[in-house]
């Protein structure tokens, strides 16, 4: 059987650090290249939420870790009328470091096994974020390199 520990991406990008770091961790950025909205603060502790479709699913998040440029971090999928917190969610990390004139960002997702779901559960869901990784961040990547600091 598959453990599903963390789930881990790692991509090169034509972007500087500083440019990749707000492409990930401000929501005008990061509704270019994820969700449809987003809406929260890039600050440690500070609730929002992302949103696909016309609020057709909406998931709260909490940022956990904001370094710039270097690391941005957050919580979501929480049970239902929950904050996400360190027992009820999944963390997203985003490390980034430089790479000649580009930037290597590397996704860590974890928290799966404390989420207590049930095997068929764990992996229907584990699955569906990986296809979700693998189909958002090449957006990430091709976004990136059009944005310039203000």
């Amino acid at each position: 059987m598959m453990e599903f520990g963390n789930l881990q991406r790692e991509i090169q990008i034509d972007a500087a650090p500083e440019v990749v770091f707000d492409v990930v961790s401000r929501p005008e950025h990061i509704r270019m290249w994820w969700p449809d909205d987003a809406t929260f603060t890039p600050a440690p502790g500070e609730v929002g939420e992302l949103v696909w479709g016309d609020r057709a699913q909406v998931v709260q998040i909490k940022v956990v870790d904001v370094d710039p440029p270097r690391t941005f971090a957050f919580r979501w999928v929480a049970p239902d009328g929950q904050l996400p917190d360190a027992g009820n969610s999944l963390l997203v990390t985003f490390e980034l470091e430089p790479s000649g004139d580009g930037t290597i960002l590397r996704m860590t997702e974890s928290g799966w096994r404390e989420k207590g779901w049930e095997a068929a559960v764990l992996e229907e869901a584990f699955h569906d974020h990986e296809r979700g990784w693998d189909l958002f961040l090449p957006r990430l990547q091709s976004y990136a390199p059009t944005v310039t600091l203000r």
